[in-house]
């Protein structure tokens, strides 16, 4: 089995997290390889989500892990939204930056796994607010941009 890597985080200011992601054309190792990084990076990181731009890669791809129930979403796009809630939201790439933030109580996804194959995400409450947040990074957005109150430590 392959070792798989850790790779470097980018931080707010790095221009790469302000750009929007490229739709994934090819299924193959290489993007396999960069989940497998993606996701041991994540939890070296004690993070819930991550998206490629996070590491450096303009991708549209994304691993969340919440309640040991781990997802990876290829060129995901969001189909539905209901409801709403505001909670507190942090993030790897802006460090001791926490502030609430309005997101959809539930949301569908339709993406696509690492073979290719067409799937459908649901998400309520915390899995609604990670898909949500990890797809803003897919566009180039920030959480911080979002936030109604913003607290430092």
């Amino acid at each position: 089995m392959k070792k798989m890597a850790l790779r470097q985080i980018r931080k707010k200011g790095d221009e790469i997290l302000y750009k929007k992601s490229k739709e994934v054309k090819v299924f193959d190792k290489k993007l396999a390889e960069l989940l497998d990084d993606m996701y041991e990076t994540m939890k070296d990181s004690d993070g819930v989500g991550l998206a490629a731009p996070q590491v450096g890669i303009l991708k549209r791809c994304l691993v969340i892990e919440i309640d040991d129930n781990k997802i990876e979403l290829v060129n995901p796009v969001i189909i539905e939204t209901e409801g709403s809630q505001i909670g507190q939201e942090g993030c790897l790439s802006i460090p001791n930056v926490w502030g609430d933030v309005q997101r959809p109580k539930k949301v569908v996804v339709s993406a696509f796994d690492r073979n290719g194959n067409e799937i459908t995400q649901e998400g309520e409450d915390l899995l609604a607010v990670a898909l949500c947040h990890e797809i803003d990074h897919l566009n180039g957005e920030l959480f911080d941009d979002k936030i109604i109150e913003k607290e430092e430590s």
